[in-house]
């Protein structure tokens, strides 16, 4: 065969196999950034916790315990109190799904003890290729005075201590910061996250917006103490939302702030507690399913929150932002376009609404004075195990710039 000849064989074949030329195909992947065990204040053991969210459904998982990596040797208590977060029955379960062989067990001083997975562990038993993976994490729990400053990191390679600081936005930073200086001097992406600021009414917009070097924080996070609606004394977290991109996208001059939904389980013995799994979690779009891919992807926006609506797709043209849902049965779509507008002198009403739109598949077009759009999604079906009485199945679009 001429060389000629052999050349138009592979044009013919790479024409039949467009992978070979484009790459993968970018796709969505489930994932919950913010999970508890008994590293530290979890009531369920690590490989326990990991067995659920791969049986239901999801791709990546984080756990975030507080201040602690799944590394190293922990031995926890066994007892037999009602209020135990490990008992005798619960080792039986553990054995009963993974095997006598599974189980690390002692006794010292007369008391029993179970020794812990490592993340290492864990991942030999759960990851499959393109299927399930973990990605290192820790909340970095700290405070100024008594407000709480929570902060996940990320794709962490190393434990991160709480930083302090003498005012909470300087707790924020610093915690941040350090995040943000682990990825730079490890050269993988990193990211840090901003937890539930209505916690202990906590934070105010002001502090949120004032994160610099990062632009993620929890719109919607499942554990009944944060009060995501807000009350009479804090506002909600999504006022949150359009409080603080107004201020970094004006005043501050910081850029785009991401939301993200995560549902924060501590409880994972039975439905209807404070904080159980699936609440809440994200999908990312990425060509793989692999913990720096899915970081990449978030960090440029290529993500959204939901705590059950799923999108086939949404993006932008020059001139719109739109979304398309994927339909359920019996399930009715309101599409709320959300945004601060410029106007002489300022800016318009803050988190204004700017279109409504039933349907499966929702577009807005901009107008020229947008400072940002965003979208959230309200189907007409109930979370079946929802964060406050009322709460519909959701999904919240990132925020874009009109001029992007």
């Amino acid at each position: 065969m001429d060389s000629r000849m052999h050349l138009l064989l592979l044009f013919v074949v790479l024409l039949a196999c467009p992978s070979v030329v484009t790459g993968q195909e970018a796709r969505w992947w489930k994932g919950n950034t913010h999970t508890h065990t008994l590293w530290s204040d979890g009531n369920a053991a690590p490989e326990q916790v990991a067995d659920w969210y791969r049986k239901n459904g999801y791709h990546f998982l984080v756990l975030s315990d507080h201040n602690i990596l799944s590394t190293g040797e922990k031995w926890f208590p066994i007892g037999e109190m009602e209020r135990s977060r490990l008992t005798s029955a619960g080792v039986e379960s553990l054995r009963d799904r993974f095997g006598e062989d599974w189980l690390s067990l002692r006794e010292v001083s007369g008391k029993r003890e179970m020794r812990l997975k490592t993340l290492d562990e864990l991942r030999a038993f759960f990851e499959l290729p393109g299927e399930f993976l973990f990605i290192q994490g820790e909340e970095i729990t700290d405070r100024w005075k008594k407000k709480e400053v929570h902060i996940n990191g990320l794709n962490l390679t190393e434990l991160i201590e709480p930083q302090h600081g003498d005012s909470v936005r300087e707790v924020i930073q610093r915690n941040v910061d350090a995040v943000v200086d682990q990825g730079k001097r490890t050269g993988r992406p990193v990211l840090a996250h901003l937890n539930h600021p209505n916690f202990r009414k906590s934070l105010t917009p002001e502090d949120v917006a004032s994160i610099e070097n990062d632009r993620f924080f929890e719109v919607y996070n499942g554990h009944r103490s944060v009060l995501n609606h807000g009350d009479g004394e804090v506002a909600s977290t999504e006022v949150i939302w359009d409080v603080a991109l107004t201020l970094r996208l004006t005043r501050l001059q910081y850029g785009l702030l991401y939301g993200l939904a995560t549902d924060d389980s501590h409880d994972h013995h039975g439905l209807k507690e404070t904080s159980t799994p699936g609440r809440g979690w994200i999908f990312v779009r990425s060509e793989k399913l692999e913990p720096n891919a899915l970081i990449q992807a978030m960090r440029k926006g290529d993500f959204y929150a939901s705590n059950g609506v799923v999108l086939e797709d949404f993006g932008r043209t020059k001139n719109s932002l739109w979304l398309s849902m994927k339909p359920e049965p019996g399930v009715t779509y309101k599409t709320e376009f959300i945004g601060t507008r410029l106007q002489e002198g300022g800016v318009g009403e803050i988190g204004e609404i700017f279109k409504v739109e039933a349907g499966v598949r929702a577009e807005y077009r901009f107008e020229g004075n947008e400072l940002y759009v965003r979208a959230r999604v309200v189907s007409s079906r109930p979370h079946p195990n929802p964060f406050a009485t009322g709460d519909m199945e959701s999904a919240w679009v990132q925020p874009i710039l009109r001029s992007d």
